[in-house]
């Protein structure tokens, strides 16, 4: 199905401009103050690059329709096509980025003009994600990559100002969608998406409704592996899950323009991430096993202990915003802008985790071989454990006949085991901000003020041993679905049907019933409270065909943390306040050095503070992982602070194209940092669970850091060729990236999240109504984790680097109607992160092609 998908796309890619001779070209570039309308790929280009060129400071700009002719579904995978941008997927989808190679933390987000703090899984981070922003309901896309005094200074590499459509982006009424619908090659699941954007407006008013959907059905092949002191394999965890993630979108706006250069509107935005996932999974615990030997490539082994566990989970992120404002112009020389929005942000997830022990009985162990020839997906023998002959000393356990398939019915002893955590953020910002003339100079000035309130808790856990609920009566006769080898077959469970019986098992074990947020340990929630002053200035002055933008931003930050310590069985109440003043200056020069090529230098001081979960009191334990983990709040933490340096030179291509080169580099104070180390101690021990062997995560501050990188970007439309040969295109960057830091106890730690290379390219082509791109997406391995301190057990946690392929087809059938195609992750990628070295994987993933078909409309 997949080849011949690829052989009819490719017909269709080159017979459609013979097809099409008879549909006319696009029409003329847009105007100005139609910057944010749908365009061919050619005319969206040609607007981003017009706004970058006119751009006071460093920037990456994606028009609208350059969003929308790729096959994203949310802002991370639009983003990725940026210079110097990565992304950071979850089960293969895009849900993190990162601006030049920098840890995720130090990008931050603007959405219509208006700060966003992202909160993620258990807050452990400030990050903003981004798969909960459809991908649809954006105009465009700034990448701010060096700040002037208006831009908040928690922007320590990037800062990225999404835009919405506005209501009078069109005259009169317009509608606006598409329709989708494909399959997933893995499970063969159903992709589908659709959306909707209605306005209406005159010279005065308009009025905007938007939505849109978008799902999948997907398998998610999943090892994962952990290892001893010795390097050798501790555990091979088989997994597959089963999930429907679905996004969904809603946006309303009004905009009113009572007289010429006044303009009010408000616009609510709602944006949902649902993430419903079934959990399958066995861990042959190699290192309990009653005898045998154990080697890198191969061991023989009798009587492995292995744990199942299972769960259906649901996780959910919602934003709500509301945001009011007004541009006005004061005359000839001045105008005046303000800002009024509340966001609330709520993320929730909840695992009702089963876990399932083989305690009782030591014949329903399994006794196995393993092959490790490739050490990325290791296959098993398993045989049965039977009685040995004899007495002592000979062995009470010997290996006895082949199995064809895991016994998963072979439990005798269950352990519930369910987490959660809910976040909540409320905040309120105002800002406003005064433009004008004054003699030769043109001043800015504003101020801004947020008030925000945090509430929730680190993942909470209870443990209970339930009664029933046997294994054997939620086997299904349904195989995995697997591209790994394994050596041995797995039955999905009926893990729908297992929890409602798990929480009905829960609400008899427990005195008043088992109520979620009711186990939540005092030292596992936190409240925090932010209120932040900011008051900036800056003046632009031109030289010829020289400008500098110069200014300063003063902040005053004050947060308070609360939370709970527990001494022995003692719960203490703690907070924690820090206030402080901060000074952050800024300049950024442009110089044309001839019509076609500009010269940019730029200069800041930048911050980036701790997540709501790192500031917290108290700690969070979890028994599901191997090992598992202890993770600890640390609420004397420090901001990181940056001094950035930039610098670029840009080559306007006649034709709209692009070629560029930049290079930047930051100073950090004060660098956070993940590192685990083990316990060692009975801290941590209780329910009779023997905690000390766990891995111990906290976030510290380590000394002085570098980034640095160089990025080369290339952009044109090849008009010069002749016939239909001019429609061929090209878009690429390349980014090459260094830095480190230095903790307490280790020198030239990498940056987490950072890969030496990242490469974007795309292959375009548009005439005669057809379009369609090739794109490829390349990094390098990265660190994902800090091992110990120092270099810990096993060295630090990295990533593999991967490459994704994705092929997007559009045709315009008439004015108003066009048709897609769109395949996405062509090479078929295994995610793969190790320990250490390359021959210790530690998780290997994949969730195989997509393919999506559908039409696309506008009135």
């Amino acid at each position: 199905m997949f080849w011949r998908l690829l052989v009819g796309a490719a017909a269709f890619g080159i017979a459609a401009p013979v097809l099409a001779q008879a549909v006319p070209e696009e029409g003329d570039a847009l105007s100005d103050d139609e910057i944010l309308v749908l365009s061919p790929i050619k005319e969206a280009q040609a607007l981003a690059i017009q706004e970058q060129r006119r751009a006071d400071n460093l920037v990456s700009v994606l028009a609208a329709d350059s969003i929308g002719r790729f096959p994203d579904q949310n802002a991370a995978a639009a983003l990725s096509r940026l210079p110097a941008i990565a992304v950071q997927r979850d089960q293969g989808q895009e849900r993190y980025i990162q601006v030049r190679g920098a840890p995720n933390r130090w990008t931050s987000v603007l959405v219509d003009g208006v700060p966003i703090i992202g909160v993620d899984e258990g807050g452990a981070s400030r990050a903003f994600r981004f798969d909960a922003i459809p991908s649809v309901i954006l105009s465009s896309v700034t990448v701010n990559k060096s700040l002037t005094a208006d831009i908040p200074a928690e922007a320590v590499v990037a800062l990225i100002d999404l835009k919405t459509f506005s209501p009078m982006d069109r005259k009169g009424f317009d509608v606006a969608g598409d329709l989708g619908y494909g399959w997933m090659e893995l499970g063969g699941g159903q992709q589908r998406q659709a959306s909707l954007r209605v306005s209406w407006s005159n010279d005065k008013f308009g009025v905007l409704l938007a939505g849109s959907h978008y799902l999948r059905d997907q398998i998610t092949d999943n090892r994962e592996f952990a290892y001893g002191p010795d390097n050798l394999p501790t555990t091979f965890d088989f997994r597959s899950y089963i999930l429907t993630r679905e996004n969904n979108g809603l946006s309303a706006g009004l905009e009113f323009r009572p007289a010429e250069g006044h303009r009010l509107f408000v616009k609510g935005i709602f944006t949902e991430f649902n993430d419903d996932e079934e959990r399958n999974q066995y861990v042959f615990q190699n290192s309990g096993a009653f005898s045998g030997t154990r080697t890198a490539s191969s061991g023989d082994l009798v009587g492995v202990s292995v744990r199942g566990t299972l769960s259906d989970s649901d996780y959910r992120n919602r934003n709500y915003l509301l945001t009011l404002g007004g541009d006005h112009e004061l005359g000839s020389d001045w105008s005046a802008t303000w800002r009024g929005n509340y966001t609330k942000v709520i993320n929730t997830s909840y695992i009702p985790l089963l876990l399932q022990n083989q305690a009782l009985n030591p014949f329903l162990r399994p006794s196995l071989t393993y092959d490790r020839s490739n050490p990325d997906l290791p296959t098993l023998s398993l045989f049965t454990t039977v009685p040995g002959p004899g007495t002592p000393p000979t062995p009470a356990r010997v290996r006895g006949t082949p199995l064809q398939a895991f016994n998963q019915a072979g439990f005798d002893f269950n352990v519930a085991l369910p987490l959660f955590s809910s976040i909540r953020s409320e905040s309120y910002t105002a800002k406003a901000d005064v433009t004008g003339t004054l003699g030769d100079a043109v001043l800015k000035f504003g101020a801004q003020y947020d008030d925000r309130d945090i509430d929730g808790n680190v993942f909470s856990q209870i443990t209970r041993n339930v009664a029933g609920l046997p294994a054997a009566d939620y086997l299904t006769d349904r195989p995995w679905e697997t591209g790994f080898p394994s050596g041995t077959s797995f039955r999905y469970v009926d893990n729908k049907r297992l929890r409602r019986d798990l929480e009905a098992a829960l609400d008899a074990a427990i005195p008043g019933g088992f109520d979620r947020e009711g186990f939540i340990s005092p030292t596992e929630r936190y409240e925090i409270g932010e209120q932040l002053f900011a008051a900036y200035g800056s003046a632009a002055f031109e030289f010829g065909r020289a400008k500098v933008v110069a200014g300063g931003r003063i902040e005053n930050f004050v947060q308070e943390s609360s939370g709970f310590l527990r001494i022995g069985t003692t719960f203490t109440p703690l907070t924690v306040r820090n206030s402080y003043w901060d000074f952050f200056p800024s300049i950024n020069a442009k110089i044309d050095l001839t019509d076609d090529l500009v010269l940019r230098l730029a200069g800041q001081r930048s911050v980036s503070r701790p997540g709501f979960g790192q500031v917290r009191p108290g700690a969070a334990i979890s028994d599901t992982s191997t090992p598992g983990t202890v993770a600890g709040g640390n609420p004397n933490l420090r901001p990181e602070y940056t001094w950035g340096l930039d610098t670029a030179l840009e080559y306007y291509i006649p034709g709209d194209g692009l070629l560029s080169a930049s290079f930047y580099y930051r100073w950090v104070d004060n660098v956070l940092f993940d590192s685990r180390t083990r316990v060692n101690s009975d801290i941590y021990d209780s329910g009779g669970i023997d905690r000390s062997n766990y891995d111990l995560i906290s976030t510290l501050n380590g000394n002085n850091g570098k980034l640095y990188g160089l990025e080369l970007s290339y952009l044109q439309q090849f008009e010069f060729l002749p016939g239909a040969l001019s429609g061929f295109g090209f878009q690429g960057n390349v980014s090459f990236i260094g830095g480190d830091f230095d903790t307490f106890d280790r020198t030239g730690a990498g940056f987490p999240g950072t890969s030496d290379r990242i490469v974007n390219a795309s292959l375009f082509y548009e005439k005669y109504g057809f379009s369609g791109r090739v794109s490829y997406q390349w990094r390098s391995d990265w660190v994902d984790t800090l091992g110990g301190f120092g270099v810990g057990v096993g060295g630090d946690e990295r990533r593999a680097g991967y490459a994704n392929l994705d092929v997007a087809l559009r045709y315009q059938v008439t004015p108003n109607i066009g048709v897609f195609v769109d395949a996405t992750n062509l090479t078929d990628e295994i995610y793969v992160a190790y320990q250490g070295a390359r021959d210790r994987p530690t998780e290997v993933e994949q969730i195989g092609r997509r393919f999506l078909a559908g039409v696309r409309f506008n009135f």
